[in-house]
């Protein structure tokens, strides 16, 4: 099945300066749904001083099971100046194998102006056994935009092992490479479930917050308190902070990212390093 979704969001306040956000377009492809949805914002936003009053909400359903072996699903999303766009997942999306053995794709590219705000929350990611899966996400950024980004992936439904998934993750900044994660685990690949990769952990996320209004602000803790185990917290540049963790479900994962960016947060209030 092949599915292309595409969603713009602009400011109709133009270039006053007050930041808002309405949908100019939304198309959808089944499986790839978009609705248009007024909710309150994720806790995990509280802490990064976003005010999402005039923000546009977007919810990606999926229209059917999937994707599934051969499945090639497109979704672009473009942010233009001034707005604040949320878009999230309302359930964890399900990576299935096919009847033929084929490999699934989807592919996401991302476009946010200056000033504008993009929260992207595409949900977990479940790898069912012997599924063969590539993700792709590209995200270009013009100076002056703001992201926040949230990837979950669990590694096989409950007691099973789980197919393999090829994922990379590309953000740039005024034209420039800012982070270029990539990551293949799962059967097949070699070193998945080592101490180098996943260390036998059955889920691993990352969170990433771009910003430029906290450059100059504070450098970020390298060290977490014993309560968040396995997460790290690394500040890219000035502007650019990612959170890191792995954990035994996707539970104990969420608890920690959204504690690793609770005590960002906290260390940036108090105004001192801790080391």
């Amino acid at each position: 099945m092949l599915a292309h979704a595409r969603l713009i969001a602009d400011n109709p306040s133009g270039t006053t300066g007050r930041q808002s956000a309405r949908i100019l377009r939304m198309r959808s492809q089944a499986p790839l749904i978009l609705r248009p949805t007024r909710q309150q914002p994720p806790a995990a936003l509280h802490h990064w001083r976003l005010n999402t009053d005039h923000s546009a909400g977007v919810s990606l359903v999926a229209g059917a099971a999937g994707p599934l072996g051969g499945d090639h699903f497109r979704l672009d999303i473009e942010v233009r100046e001034g707005a604040v766009l949320i878009v999230r997942a309302v359930a964890a999306t399900l990576v299935l194998p096919g009847p033929h053995g084929l490999e699934s794709r989807s592919e996401i590219n991302i476009k946010v102006a200056s000033g504008g705000t993009l929260v992207w929350l595409p949900g977990r990611q479940i790898l069912a056994e012997r599924c063969r899966h590539e993700a792709g996400t590209r995200i270009d950024m013009d100076d002056g935009a703001r992201l926040f980004a949230r990837e979950e992936l669990v590694l096989g439904r409950h007691g099973e092992s789980p197919g393999a998934v090829r994922q990379r993750l590309r953000v740039s900044y005024d034209g420039v490479a800012l982070y270029d994660q990539e990551l293949a685990v799962g059967d097949g690949m070699t070193g998945w479930d080592s101490s180098a990769v996943t260390g036998g952990r059955r889920a691993l996320g990352s969170l990433l917050v771009v910003d430029a209004e906290t450059e100059g602000q504070t450098n970020v803790v390298q060290s977490l308190p014993d309560g968040i185990p396995d997460t790290a917290l690394m500040q890219l540049d000035a502007k650019t902070l990612l959170i890191s963790s792995l954990a035994e479900d996707s539970i104990m994962l969420t608890r920690q990212l959204d504690a690793g960016l609770a005590q960002y947060a906290r260390q940036q209030q108090a105004g001192h390093v801790q080391v």
